[in-house]
């Protein structure tokens, strides 16, 4: 355990993904492959069988099999050597949902390379033949917070099978998984403040804005030749606005307030209507839209 520890902290240290970067020849290992083992039993047996009868014709035999084996190991090794790597990861992802990483792989020369990625207990086969070509592996987060990427392999075992040429991706970059989203009860909605205007009581009137419902103008303002001009009654400044605040989740876990939370947020972004958010040690102001989505998901990771 020890053992399989420190080698463990060593391959990390090596091979840390942290810019694109070339393979070069320290960064690709290889040896012998699974059916490789039974290939050099069957060298050895040739050699001691030709060197026993004094069979030049054994031996050449051995020799030939011999140079098919280290020609392997040569052909196998170029499969992953001089390849360009550049990976792309989400800044954000949610707990048991998939996010995807994006490997850009690239080549000086167009030529074929079969190429196997293994990670997480997953396993994909890919033909590169193409100077540049996108792969995409999909991960699942299966905790709130910041995610450790697990070890990513790709190796090669072109053309025979004898030989496996690898190497490994620790990628040192940052994504935040934010909770998965849940639904409110249908009581909680009703009390919730929504900001919904009283159209009993007038408040004052706004200039016409392009996406205002052609309803609220005042159309005595238009028929008189003074513009267009919006009712805006009283509390319409805040409509379809939603004021978020943690201590309001009708829940006592903190896991499940910042699901609660996020259920609101997507409901919010999905309508797009403005929100606010008052976290424990934050808090969010008024806005929606990628941006606002995107911090709000890093700092509920974060909560």
């Amino acid at each position: 355990m020890v053992m399989q520890k420190k080698v463990k902290q060593w391959l990390s240290q090596r091979f840390q993904y942290q810019a694109p970067k070339t393979l070069k020849q320290n960064d690709v290992l290889v040896f012998i492959y699974q059916q490789g083992f039974l290939y050099l039993i069957l060298i050895l047996i040739t050699f001691i069988a030709g060197v026993n009868y004094a069979n030049n014709l054994i031996l050449g035999f051995c020799f030939l099999i011999s140079a098919i084996l280290c020609i392997s190991f040569y052909l196998t090794f170029k499969q992953l050597h001089a390849l360009n790597i550049e990976i792309i990861s989400p800044e954000v992802g949610r707990v048991n949902e998939v996010f995807s990483v994006k490997f850009i792989l690239k080549q000086p020369t167009k030529m074929p390379k079969y190429l196997y990625f293994k990670y997480a207990d997953q396993f994909q086969q890919v033909l590169f033949d193409e100077l540049q070509q996108s792969i995409e592996l999909h991960l699942i987060a299966e905790q709130r917070g910041l995610y450790q990427f697990p070890q990513i392999q790709m190796y090669s075992t072109y053309p025979l099978g004898l030989v496996r040429a690898w190497t490994y991706f620790y990628i040192q970059k940052e994504v935040w998984i934010a909770p998965q989203p849940k639904a409110l009860n249908q009581n909680f909605y009703a009390s919730a403040s929504l900001g919904q205007p009283d159209l009993d009581e007038f408040h004052e009137l706004r200039n016409f804005k392009v996406g205002d419902s052609l309803q609220a103008v005042s159309w005595k303002q238009v028929a008189r030749g003074q513009g267009m001009y919006i009712k805006q009654f009283e509390d319409q400044s805040d409509a379809q606005t939603l004021y978020i605040e943690y201590a309001q989740m009708p829940s006592s876990d903190h896991e499940e307030k910042l699901s609660l939370i996020m259920g609101l947020v997507d409901q919010c972004e999905q309508h797009k209507i403005p929100y606010s958010i008052r976290l424990p040690q934050i808090e969010i102001v008024q806005g929606c839209g990628e941006q606002q989505y995107l911090q709000v998901q890093q700092q509920l990771a974060r909560a």
